[in-house]
């Protein structure tokens, strides 16, 4: 592969590991508990975070039985609890990982989850092949402000306007875009439309390292024309 790009960064939830089943079921226990019946809805508002906003409506659905970070804590208890129990992979995510890796190409997850999630899932791992890892708690401001892709770049020492970001959500595709680096987004549940600078796939199953090359350099051959 000749590589155009400097690192690849992968978002953690949605992207890399399908861990919505995980988070919806700890909404929906929680807030049963406190008298609302979580709808999809309320998922799709609170889809990608960041997790602040979701304790905030978490507290506000319940009329106010509880704080806002009370919700916000308790939810990331339960949602840990069930990665632990059981996480997968979203489809081509690990596969694509591997080859960039074997390839050389500098990877980053960043992630506007807590460090506790984070750590829960890179644990799962059989070797961790990040370069580097940013989570929620590491930033002042989490996605959809783009200091998380900021700092992973930083870290790394590389230009961000030379890095491809995989994203699912309107919030973590907003996050990407804002700090200038090359999207592809992923979408689950939310409707994205392609743009400069801004790749839309069903899936990243049977997507390769020359892909994302070809992706890359195909846009930055527009740019020029």
């Amino acid at each position: 592969m000749t590589k155009t790009f400097e690192a690849v960064f992968f978002d953690m939830d949605g992207t890399f590991v399908n861990s919505e089943p995980h988070w919806l079921a700890a909404e929906t226990e929680l807030m049963a508990e406190y008298g609302h019946a979580w709808t999809h809805e309320d998922q799709q508002y609170c889809l990608g975070g960041p997790l602040d906003k979701v304790g905030r409506y978490m507290a506000s659905l319940s009329g106010e039985q509880k704080s806002p970070e009370f919700f916000r804590d308790e939810l990331v208890k339960r949602t840990i609890e069930h990665f632990q129990s059981d996480i997968e992979y979203m489809p081509g995510a690990l596969e694509l990982l591997l080859e960039l890796k074997s390839e050389g190409v500098a990877l980053g997850l960043v992630t506007a989850s807590p460090e506790p999630m984070m750590r829960a899932t890179l644990g799962r791992l059989d070797e961790n092949h990040f370069d580097v890892a940013i989570s929620g708690d590491d930033v002042a401001v989490t996605k959809p402000s783009p200091e998380a892709y900021l700092l992973a770049a930083k870290t790394l020492g590389v230009n961000i306007e030379n890095c491809i970001v995989l994203e699912d959500s309107n919030t973590g595709i907003s996050a990407a875009k804002a700090s200038g680096a090359f999207v592809i987004a992923i979408p689950m549940f939310i409707s994205v439309s392609p743009e400069d600078r801004l790749v839309v796939l069903d899936s990243l199953s049977g997507i390769s390292a020359k892909d994302l090359e070809e992706f890359y350099s195909r846009d930055l051959t527009e740019e020029r024309i």
